[in-house]
């Protein structure tokens, strides 16, 4: 799915569906030299998202020396934001299903930079010690949970597909919009009561390595099966920053280092430093992820006697 706190306001969503507006856009420490190449990585408001993104951010400034600008909007508009050029990358593009409509939309004018992460799950999730295992045993179960199901941003497409299992199920809930840190937050004082609460959740998410926790069983099949977590780049973006796409290319998370990378951030002070931190722990394989990793393993292959 750090301190995942503030939701993006609309105002400030529309105002980006075209623009990526520089001033918005936080950069990440390094000094203001015009010789420095900047790199704009836009990302939503979920955990996994959060969590790629900043450690990419770190390996960009601390091992390649890129300037980097990160911006934190909905889908939509950094969608529109990529295809304009405003943007140069999104880590967090779920596939086959999640964001198939806008790939549909706008893939041919993106480059895929390939999976970042394997075998994404999304589905309503509840606490272990919650007696159902079934979404069709929501519909019996209505006055357990008040009628109601913790949802995330309203404009995320998740959303849309959970109004759609309300819809196919029969079920007389009402689907309450937020978003992912306030989705964990109600989840968190459910638990912290041993109460029942049913939410949008998604795999990865540092909320599983928390606590005990079950997705609801999807007979009909509504979110789909696993996915797959892919970055896409602007149009023309590997000729312009080759290095950078090439290390955006290697960068590949297991469950494990990415649950790890999220709990770290989610329990630092700062997402960066976390990252950070996180990055230096783990220096073999942010290595390997590097261009210069993949020139030094072909130079030592062509030295072999």
């Amino acid at each position: 799915m750090i301190r995942f706190q503030g939701k993006v306001k609309k105002a400030l969503a529309l105002g980006l569906s075209l623009v990526m507006i520089t001033g918005a856009m936080g950069g990440c420490g390094q000094p203001q030299n015009e010789k420095v190449k900047t790199v704009k990585l836009g990302y939503v408001n979920w955990a996994e998202g959060i969590a790629m993104t900043n450690l990419a951010a770190a390996v960009l400034q601390d091992d390649m020396g890129y300037r980097v600008e990160t911006a934190m909007v909905d889908v939509a508009p950094l969608f529109t934001s990529l295809v304009a050029g405003n943007t140069d990358a999104f880590m967090d593009v779920w596939l086959p299903v999640t964001h198939e409509d806008y790939m549909n939309k706008y893939g041919d004018q993106l480059e895929d930079l390939g999976v970042n992460y394997e075998n994404a799950m999304i589905g309503l999730t509840v606490p272990a010690y919650v007696p159902i295992n079934s979404v069709e045993e929501l519909k019996d179960n209505k006055e357990m949970f008040n009628g109601e199901i913790v949802g995330i941003d309203s404009g995320a497409v998740v959303m849309r597909e959970t109004e759609r299992l309300i819809s196919e199920y029969d079920l007389d809930y009402k689907l309450l919009s937020g978003s992912g840190p306030t989705m964990t937050a109600a989840l968190k004082k459910a638990i912290d009561a041993k109460e029942p609460i049913v939410v949008l959740g998604w795999k990865p998410h540092w909320k599983f390595s928390r606590w005990d926790l079950k997705v609801l069983e999807d007979p009909k099949n509504i979110y789909g099966t696993s996915e797959n977590i892919h970055t896409m780049a602007r149009k023309g973006f590997s000729n312009d920053m080759p290095d950078v796409a090439a290390f955006l290319t290697n960068f590949k998370l297991d469950e494990q280092q990415l649950g790890s990378l999220m709990d770290a951030i989610e329990n630092g002070s700062d997402p960066l430093e976390a990252a950070r931190k996180w990055s230096k722990d783990n220096a073999e394989l942010v290595k390997s992820w590097l261009p210069n990793a993949e020139i030094e393993n072909t130079k030592k292959t062509e030295d072999k006697p």
